[in-house]
């Protein structure tokens, strides 16, 4: 007998408009005007939702040419909802996406804020420096 105690569910795709910039800046990262959220998300490589019922509590992207270049983005989880693997989950979806779609050889990035860096050592992910350095600008 098989009993599934993970009230948690991951689901293929992206969230709404309104829930990605909830759910980002509930998880304490910036928000992001609608507009572009809206344009955004259809160019989504793959993406992937984490589940508690009917409400969505976590998320997280990849992004890219489809090719050469793919950075992982938007991975965050609801407060409420932390410390409970959902990161792990999410993580370990988008990595095995990547293994199995993207090309032999493809660049990989994303940016770790705070603590997260921890996470994503669990998949492979190395700091840059000093060889490169993360930058960034606003539009």
């Amino acid at each position: 007998m098989n009993i599934n105690t993970d009230p948690y569910e991951l689901r293929v795709g992206v969230p709404s408009v309104d829930t990605f910039r909830h759910l980002r800046t509930a998880a304490g990262m910036s928000d992001r005007p609608a507009g572009a959220v809206a344009a955004g998300l259809p160019h989504t490589w793959h993406g992937v939702t984490a589940h508690l019922g009917q409400q969505t509590v976590g998320m997280g992207r990849i992004v890219g040419d489809g090719g050469a270049v793919f950075q992982i983005v938007d991975v965050c989880v609801l407060p409420a909802h932390q410390g409970r693997g959902l990161g792990r989950r999410i993580m370990a979806h988008l990595t095995a996406e990547l293994e199995h779609r993207a090309p032999a050889g493809a660049y990989v990035s994303l940016i770790a804020d705070g603590d997260a860096h921890r996470l994503y050592a669990h998949y492979g992910f190395t700091r840059t420096a000093p060889h490169s350095v993360g930058m960034h600008r606003l539009v």
